[in-house]
């Protein structure tokens, strides 16, 4: 029985998992404001534009804590599974070039760096159907995307 290397995921399948937690994490995101709104009126007195006149420190930690808590999913997931609810819809996970998991810091990078792969015009995720090592946030954190067999189906 020989082991078969794995399956790097093609950028429309990770496109459509990113995609699905998108929608997850708009939630998210849609709750925090929620919740900054209610502080802010809570300390100002008043929701209106004095908000801009606010110090920049202040912006700066409302963006911030919202960036650490929409990467904070990622890493719990794939630190726990190695998957997101969208990857595990499109049967892929994340893993270490040996096949393991990925460390927390090989995550808190990617989560930093995939934005890159994106910001040229996806050119980051589109490198990965000419590279078998996969998109340039995975080659930069040594991790890699694959696709999980099919599951076998019971009688």
């Amino acid at each position: 029985m020989s082991v078969q290397s794995p399956v790097i995921a093609t950028p429309l399948r990770r496109l459509m998992a990113i995609v699905y937690d998108s929608l997850l994490l708009l939630g998210v995101a849609f709750a925090y404001g929620v919740l900054v709104t209610l502080l802010r009126v809570g300390v100002m007195g008043r929701d209106e534009l004095d908000y801009v006149n606010l110090p920049m420190v202040f912006h700066i930690a409302v963006w911030l804590l919202l960036w650490l808590l929409l990467a904070g999913y990622y890493v719990l997931c794939w630190r726990k599974r190695g998957q997101t609810l969208g990857m595990k819809s499109w049967r892929l996970r994340l893993e270490g070039l040996d096949g393991r998991p990925p460390g927390p810091g090989q995550c808190w990078l990617r989560c930093l760096l995939a934005p890159l792969s994106m910001a040229v015009l996806g050119l980051g995720y589109l490198w990965s159907w000419f590279d078998p090592r996969g998109a340039w946030h995975d080659r930069w954190t040594k991790t890699r995307v694959v696709v999980l067999p099919k599951p076998d189906k019971k009688p």
